[in-house]
């Protein structure tokens, strides 16, 4: 009876190649440079 897309059924949670999870937990420590990245300069220029 024709398979389909696959249509899993929950279980495992989505993770990367290597077995960290991706999808909502952050996995990375916020690096310390990131209190000096105010906003790119280049917002203005969107449309």
């Amino acid at each position: 009876h024709g398979g389909g897309e696959g249509r899993t059924s929950g279980g495992r949670t989505p993770v990367t190649p290597w077995g960290k999870d991706t999808k909502g937990t952050r996995t990375r420590k916020n690096k310390a440079t990131d209190k000096f990245i105010i906003r790119s300069r280049h917002v203005k220029k969107a449309r």
